[in-house]
């Protein structure tokens, strides 16, 4: 379990002090790959930027783009692309676990380190394989202003029970209480789940999955399939709409902008585009709610780049991630876009973020203010985090319980298989 996140905005001292070094190393001009991935918020035109950005000041370095095929299909399109020969230099967001223990990604050392906060955050025995970039929440839940004053719900819910009533006025006006997805990207349908467990579980037993994977706990346990059973009856009250699990992450995310739903439990990447994305409605954004109302705030640093232990030009491909990773450029173009919260020292946010990511980064300090920081279940890429294989089966566990496949205890005893078989 990685300690309590620290803000990395707090910290007075200047980027530039902790910019990575632009020699350009020897020889002519080495070519790497560099894995990305598209999302409504990262469209083909950020990643051209950002690589022309890194590359204008390493100019010794030629980058080939490749994309993967949906959002979160980023990891299996990198074990797809290992299994051929074809294994990217750098990689973005990619999980690292399997990865990292068969040798195939770079153990950054503690001195390539230097710039970053957390710089052992998300461990793999001993190592550290991903840069640990920024940090993000997972899930706060959007909500539409406009609905809620409609329906009378004059505050934002601090408890389980707060939000059922919530949902439940929303319901009895005829509105949808929550927007969710699925389809070819899989985690829309799980992002109310991963925030149920993480503040039910996790806030009362941090170190539980790494427990799990110790043999001492069990999904089919009775905290864990409590926090279930709560997620298979907001699907029983009608809370969720069975047909959106078919729904990808693009049209998720834009059916709440278009007034479809009254709730989005997202990662606080989507305040970017709440700030720029046309709507015509006011967005608010509060804690992902707990059974006392205490404060528990799931959250996950890391996502940062990756790098082949195997690349031909190995130097090239560190330096490349290093840069993209610091350049205070970079780091503000980011912020903007995909709504992060850079785990970069001296790093201080850009004065004009829109008023959802603000509003999001101040429930965030206070969190870590109050020490009320979790693991995002499901999120995590280390010791901690699910066996590799396992999330897909998380997605698809989550689409089964809102369509009725699958009860509770079918779904928590289906994720003990699959742990079998995936160790």
């Amino acid at each position: 379990m990685r300690k309590p996140i620290v803000l990395a905005l707090l910290v007075a001292a200047c980027l530039s002090g902790c910019s990575v070094k632009q020699d350009a190393g020897g020889g002519g001009q080495q070519e790497i790959s560099f894995l990305t991935f598209e999302t409504p918020n990262l469209p083909p035109a950020y990643w051209d930027a950002a690589i022309k950005r890194v590359t204008e000041k390493h100019p010794d370095i030629k980058v080939t783009k490749l994309v993967a095929p949906t959002t979160q299909g980023r990891t299996a399109y990198a074990k797809q692309l290992l299994q051929s020969g074809q294994f990217p230099d750098v990689m973005i967001a990619v999980d690292p676990a399997g990865f990292a223990e068969a040798g195939n990604l770079y153990d950054w050392k503690p001195e390539e380190l230097t710039d970053f906060e957390f710089p052992q955050a998300n461990p793999i025995k001993g190592g550290h394989h991903q840069l640990p970039a920024n940090t993000q929440t997972i899930p706060p839940v959007y909500y539409n202003k406009k609905m809620f004053a409609d329906a009378g719900i004059t505050g934002t819910p601090k408890t389980w029970a707060e939000l059922l009533q919530a949902a439940d006025r929303l319901k009895a006006k005829g509105q949808q209480p929550f927007v969710i997805g699925g389809g070819k990207d899989g985690f829309p349908a799980s992002m109310i789940l991963t925030g149920i467990i993480s503040v039910d579980v996790y806030g009362k037993t941090p170190d539980w999955l790494t427990q799990r994977r110790n043999n001492k706990v069990k999904f089919t346990d009775a905290d864990f399939q409590a926090a279930v059973a709560k997620f298979a009856d907001l699907a029983a009250k009608g809370y969720l709409d069975k047909d959106s699990v078919s729904r990808d992450y693009a049209a998720t995310e834009q059916a709440f902008l278009d007034g479809k739903g009254a709730m989005y439990p997202m990662g606080n990447w989507f305040a970017a585009n709440a700030d720029t994305k046309k709507h015509d409605f006011d967005i608010g954004v509060f804690n992902f709610p707990s059974d006392s109302g205490k404060l528990v705030v799931p959250a996950y640093t890391g996502g940062g780049m990756s790098v082949n232990a195997k690349s031909k030009n190995l130097d090239a491909a560190k330096r490349f991630a290093i840069a993209f990773q610091t350049d205070k450029g970079q780091i503000d173009a980011s912020v903007k876009a995909d709504g992060l919260v850079p785990a970069i020292k001296g790093y201080q946010m850009p004065p004009d973020v829109g008023p959802v990511l603000k509003a999001g980064y101040d429930l965030y300090t206070q969190a870590v203010q109050q020490k009320a920081i979790v693991n995002s279940f499901g999120w995590e890429t280390a010791d901690d985090g699910l066996l590799p294989g396992l999330k897909e089966k998380f997605y698809a566990m989550a689409q089964d319980l809102v369509t009725g496949r699958k009860s509770a205890a079918d779904a928590c005893a289906f994720l003990d298989t699959e742990w079998e078989k995936a160790g």
